[in-house]
């Protein structure tokens, strides 16, 4: 009889001791690796930082574009403009302009 009641008060404690060891580590884990783990919010932050990089280039991109429909639309056409767009869509060179060819 006395060796059961020692039994139970050391194996009693013990149970619930790895019980709880087990329910903290499952939580622990957990918030580390899991969907919302710390592991996630590091590779949520590199996506977010890789797409305001590309954001970031886009504006600038638009800004860029934006700019010369302006030049485009205003009362007098920008010469410097109207003559390197034409260029381009005739694939002609000036005068004074500098061609470099490279051979494949």
């Amino acid at each position: 009889m006395v060796v059961r009641t020692r039994l139970r008060s050391v194996l009693i404690p013990l149970v619930l001791f790895c019980l709880s060891g087990a329910a903290g580590s499952y939580f622990v884990w957990h918030a580390q690796n899991g969907e919302r783990g710390i592991k996630a919010k590091l590779v949520y932050k590199e996506e977010i930082r890789a797409l305001t990089v590309d954001r970031d280039s886009l504006v600038a991109e638009r800004k860029r574009w934006e700019r010369r429909i302006e030049m485009m639309q205003a009362e007098q056409v920008d010469r410097d403009l109207l003559e390197e767009e034409a260029r381009l869509l005739l694939g002609r060179a000036g005068k004074t302009d500098l061609l470099i060819q490279f051979q494949n």
